[in-house]
């Protein structure tokens, strides 16, 4: 059988790469000759890789939730509540303020800045948010189930709430909030919080 040519590029670096850009810039405003030049790509490469813009943002978004933002799968697997909201807020600071990428969460800046052709995008990722925030709510219910929480406790509202506060320290950080500016904002939801 017949290989075609090995590849001259590294598809996990150039992912890397084109999650970084979507990360910075969001999804409309990374254009694809940003992505290519960023990946040390061609753009028949590019296609041939990883698909077209929509279907490369998907992949990127994939990877950041594996290798970025594991801080909500590994705080849900905490035993009490209180671990669990603890592990969740400072996973969030840490991603928030690691100087090795730009500042926040791609679910929320990937978003943020798009027009009307993009309302698919749009809705992947508040898809997404909403998945982190129903996660968070089956824990929450299990808390309930098992005597961690009050037995009349709204786990809805309080995943609503702590999921809103999350990702509003994405956007705080990405405005240039401190680490003490926003753990201050946690151990606020915290008292807040049974």
């Amino acid at each position: 059988m017949k290989r075609g040519r090995p590849r001259s590029f590294d598809p996990e670096k150039s992912l890397d790469a084109a999650m970084m850009l979507f990360w910075q810039h969001g999804y409309e405003g990374t254009s694809l000759s940003a992505l290519t030049r960023a990946m040390k790509i061609s753009g028949p490469s590019l296609y041939n890789a990883f698909g077209d813009k929509k279907t490369l943002f998907h992949k990127t978004l994939e990877r950041y939730l594996q290798k970025k933002a594991v801080y909500l799968p590994t705080a849900l697997r905490e035993p009490t509540i209180e671990l669990v909201l603890r592990k969740l807020f400072a996973g969030a600071i840490d991603l928030a303020m690691d100087p090795r990428h730009p500042d926040g969460c791609l679910l929320v800046h990937g978003a943020l800045a798009t027009g009307p052709n993009c309302s698919a995008v749009r809705k992947s990722l508040a898809m997404r948010r909403a998945g982190a925030e129903a996660a968070l709510a089956r824990r929450m219910e299990h808390a309930v189930a098992t005597g961690d929480l009050p037995g009349n406790y709204a786990a809805q509202n309080a995943a609503r709430f702590v999921i809103t506060v999350v990702w509003g320290m994405s956007v705080q950080s990405a405005g240039g909030a401190t680490r003490e500016q926003l753990e201050s904002v946690g151990a606020m939801a915290m008292r807040v919080l049974p």
